[in-house]
């Protein structure tokens, strides 16, 4: 591609059109199918004010140990990666594919108490590389995705409204909290080990509104004499 003779360079526009003609089709390849799916976000609870005041490395160290700490905990559940957005790390359960293997929406739950878990853990090794401590948000829901490839990744990108829908959620989440949206609610609800709380509704316009729960290990039920 050719630029234009100025001071900074400036992409030639006629180029680029020839450019995207020849190349548009290939950079970015959508399968073309819709699969019902979970996904999931964990995201970093207000990382920009407390990454402004660390130094040198420490910002790679902090996001490197939080990244890091929450793949391999995912990987555990059999999640696949998508990517990290900075602050955040972006995943999806294969196994809950169309819903057929119900003991997979069990597993994606887990997954998700275990990063809650872990947040004592995350923060020791913080510790000892004297950062400042981490709180993170999880949320969950179920629905089309849509995958494509991306040429020179290793890893397919998910796009789709359930996607956007599990980044809206986050924010009903407490620090060290996982939520889940109602579509993947109405698939768990049954669960025993689970407890769901109903936490408030998004607003999708139109007069619909879209439930969100918090999730946590239900408590064994305890008779008056024992403590």
């Amino acid at each position: 591609m050719t630029f234009t003779s100025e001071s900074f360079r400036r992409i030639n526009q006629e180029d680029l059109l020839v450019t995207l003609k020849k190349k548009i089709t290939n950079e970015i390849l959508f399968s073309g199918d819709t699969k019902a799916c979970c996904v999931g976000i964990v995201d970093i609870v207000d990382s920009t004010a407390i990454t402004a005041k660390l130094v040198n490395g420490q910002m790679c160290e902090y996001y490197t140990i939080f990244l890091n700490t929450m793949s391999i905990i995912a990987k555990e559940y059999d999640a696949v990666v998508v990517k990290n957005l900075g602050d955040s790390l972006l995943y999806y359960f294969p196994k809950t594919v169309d819903g057929k293997e119900k003991d997979a929406f069990g597993e994606v739950l887990e997954c998700g108490l275990a990063m809650t878990e872990s947040h004592d853990t995350i923060n020791r090794l913080m510790s000892e590389y004297k950062l400042p401590p981490v709180d993170y948000r999880i949320s969950y829901d179920y629905g089309p995705l849509s995958i494509a490839h991306t040429s020179g990744l290793p890893v397919d990108d998910i796009f789709g409204p359930t996607v956007n829908m599990c980044s809206k959620i986050k924010i009903a989440a407490q620090p060290n909290g996982l939520v889940i949206g109602g579509d993947l609610h109405q698939i768990v609800k049954s669960f025993k080990n689970f407890e769901f709380s109903f936490i408030g509704a998004y607003y999708l316009g139109l007069k619909h509104d879209y439930p969100v729960y918090s999730v946590s290990r239900s408590q064994p039920r305890k008779w008056f004499w024992q403590k």
